[in-house]
């Protein structure tokens, strides 16, 4: 029986930083669900300029999930770390199961101990990280000691069509973090696609581990 799996995306670069990269390889190698996206990239907009997650965004993420819900999902993923309250209003008012793509990593980063690095490309994603991180920790009874660096306007580079620079400016951060840190988070799945050269740490990125975890939650 087949498995329907909606993702919920906040930006209109949602097919070439996660759909494609992520999504379609899974489909291949998962024959057995199907994927179908929705995205406005409006909501990433207002959860910037508000600097978090606003009860506007909030509800209508959750109409989102509840119009997917309707349509048969067995499960929602949401691609944007930036919006994790909004996530968390979700699983408690739709009856299929919901997560954050970034729920997996933040837990594996927990799981690994020691000092814990996040980066990001925007302001808002490191301290969504480290809301998850202290979901889990709350869970579990585990400790989390973390420290956060946001790559401040990379992201935009990235919008505008300038990869090459991107990746530079984080991997420039990345090299001086990877001295100070046992484990690197990776803030967003945007940052999944970075090329740079091997560190002496893990460095957890966000992406297939997401699909992997709602796929098995869906019922």
């Amino acid at each position: 029986m087949t498995k329907t799996i909606y993702t919920i995306n906040t930006t209109s670069g949602s097919y070439d930083l996660i759909i494609n990269p992520f999504g379609k390889p899974f489909l291949e190698q998962n024959p057995d669900v199907d994927i179908r996206n929705i995205t406005d990239d409006s909501l990433l907009v207002d959860t910037r300029a508000a600097g978090k997650v606003t009860e506007n965004v909030k509800s209508r993420m959750l109409a989102y999930a509840k119009a997917a819900e309707a349509s048969g999902a067995d499960g929602v993923l949401i691609t944007c770390t930036s919006v994790v309250d909004a996530c968390e209003y979700i699983k408690e008012n739709i009856g299929i199961p919901a997560i954050n793509i970034a729920e997996p990593v933040a837990e594996m980063a927990v799981e690994h101990g020691g000092k814990i690095g996040i980066m990001g490309t925007l302001p808002t994603s490191p301290g969504a990280i480290q809301q998850m991180i202290d979901i889990y920790t709350a869970k579990t009874g585990k400790t989390a000691d973390t420290v956060q660096v946001v790559v401040d306007g990379a992201f935009d580079v990235l919008s505008a069509g300038d990869r090459a620079k991107h990746d530079e400016m984080v991997c420039q951060a990345l090299y001086k973090l990877a001295k100070e840190v046992d484990v690197i988070a990776f803030a967003q799945v945007s940052m999944s696609l970075l090329k740079h050269e091997e560190v002496s740490i893990p460095v957890l990125k966000i992406g297939n581990s997401g699909y992997e975890r709602i796929s098995n939650m869906a019922k």
